[in-house]
């Protein structure tokens, strides 16, 4: 599977925000901060190591961190939203480094 991280994050965003607009997530943030780390972890899986995942998947790690961080530390999104984008920022930097590769290495075919 090629470059997953664009449809998991899509799915895991989406289903959570689904369940909690038809009310069958209760109002624990903290299950919701747990869909976004395990949406990372599922793109760092899925993808391996390659440009997009190494952003994607530690971004929605720490949107994860920051949702409960909020919850339970009654932070304010005016100082956590700056420090994702400082985050962000700086995986795009690591990510342009030349040894990570564009794409997930596929497997040598046997025929």
């Amino acid at each position: 599977m090629r470059d997953a991280a664009l449809p998991v994050t899509l799915i895991a965003v989406g289903g959570v925000w689904l369940l909690w607009y038809l009310r069958w997530l209760p109002d624990f943030d903290w299950i919701i901060a747990l869909g976004f780390a395990a949406a990372g972890i599922a793109v760092l899986a899925f993808d391996g190591v390659t440009k997009n995942s190494v952003v994607v998947g530690p971004l929605l790690i720490a949107v994860g961190i920051a949702w409960g961080l909020a919850e339970r530390y009654r932070l304010s999104w005016s100082l956590i939203i700056p420090v994702l984008l400082i985050v962000l920022g700086a995986l795009m930097l690591i990510a342009r480094h030349p040894r990570i590769p564009e794409r997930r290495r596929s497997a040598s075919r046997v025929e």
